[in-house]
């Protein structure tokens, strides 16, 4: 593919600063660029460098100007770049139809364009919306709703009744509405507490890779519009996750937790069991969520505490050893002190 600098610049909307006819046929990254390449400089590492960059145009900041190269100005160059890496790099896709190898159950009800490839397992009364696509070796189980534009990768498992929304994409080997961990002791044996809601996936969800979200006891675990989550999170039976907010990889929500809108659960984070998370909070990698954190707040540490509480007290560990010792000979000589005084 072969754009000119003027229909880049349509696509991103923004302004050319330099040859607009300029030719460019790949997006590349900042050291690599070549002269018909486009790449981006969002930052002032990159800005300070643009002067040696080799690329045939750049993506930078409106008000960065350098005119001895081509530029695109706009107001935030990476979103910019990664529309013009969508133009140059479109995803493939499934050709439509359904593969003879695919088995079908009773009562399914197709949109336009579908694209069910080989070896899917679709059960019955199952609704698919318009343009689906679902990978080889996914499960879809009776009474699965999906709306439009979804895809649905490799070795995927959507079970009974779970509810997926428009536009949500759920990467390989994902499990939506495994039954919750819920066991129930008489003090020999645990018995089993039968999970009978279902996993609602809201529009523009996207799925990583191996993340494993269970069906509510009652109701519904609900996965809200535009979350995100990255590979191998684990969400607990009846949990919310808010709005725009993003899980990251191995992050794992207990049962009946609720996440606010617009937060970041960082890696190997967990959240314990029946705790609020507000909206706009930020949580650390590898920290232990216990008790409610109002809205945005910034915590860290197991148990969690204030970000900037837990860094006070992450440099006062490494000195314990010293403040140990200098305890130790503080009461060795108190205890001198006491000897000389009852002499």
């Amino acid at each position: 593919m072969e754009l000119s600098l003027a229909e880049i610049a349509e696509i991103v909307e923004g302004k050319i600063v330099g040859d607009s006819k300029k030719i460019i046929n790949m997006a590349a990254p900042f050291e690599d660029a070549k002269d018909n390449h486009i790449t981006f400089a969002g930052t002032a590492r990159f800005l300070n460098q643009i002067k040696e960059s080799n690329a045939g145009a750049v993506i930078v900041p409106y008000e960065f100007n350098e005119p001895s190269k081509n530029l695109i100005q706009v107001e935030q160059p990476f979103i910019a770049f990664i529309k013009v890496l969508d133009t140059f790099h479109p995803p493939s896709g499934l050709s439509c139809g359904i593969s003879s190898s695919a088995h079908i159950g009773e009562g399914v009800k197709y949109g336009k364009d579908v694209s069910i490839a080989p070896n899917v397992v679709i059960g019955d009364n199952v609704v698919i919306g318009d343009r689906v696509s679902i990978y080889p070796c996914s499960y879809i189980a009776d009474s699965v709703a999906i709306g439009d534009d979804v895809k649905i990768y490799s070795n995927v498992s959507v079970l009974e009744r779970c509810k997926i929304g428009n536009r949500v994409i759920i990467q390989a080997g994902s499990v939506i509405g495994s039954d919750g961990f819920g066991y129930s002791s008489d003090g020999k044996i645990h018995h089993k507490i039968p999970h009978m809601g279902i996993v609602q996936i809201d529009d523009d969800v996207e799925i990583g890779a191996g993340n494993t979200i269970d069906r509510a006891t009652f109701g519904k675990t609900w996965i809200c519009r535009g979350v995100k989550t990255d590979n191998l999170v684990h969400i607990a039976h009846n949990v919310t996750v808010g709005e725009d907010t993003l899980l990251i990889a191995q992050a794992v929500i207990g049962g009946s937790s609720s996440i606010g809108k617009h937060s970041i659960i960082a890696g190997q984070a967990a959240i314990g069991d029946h705790v609020t998370v507000g909206n706009n909070v930020i949580v650390a990698p590898k920290s232990g969520v216990v008790k409610t954190v109002p809205d945005g707040e910034v915590v860290s540490g197991a148990p969690a505490i204030q970000h900037k509480l837990w860094l006070r007290a992450q440099n006062i560990f490494p000195k314990l050893p010293e403040i140990r010792s200098r305890l130790f000979d503080i009461e060795k000589r108190l205890n001198h002190l006491e000897i000389n005084k009852d002499k």
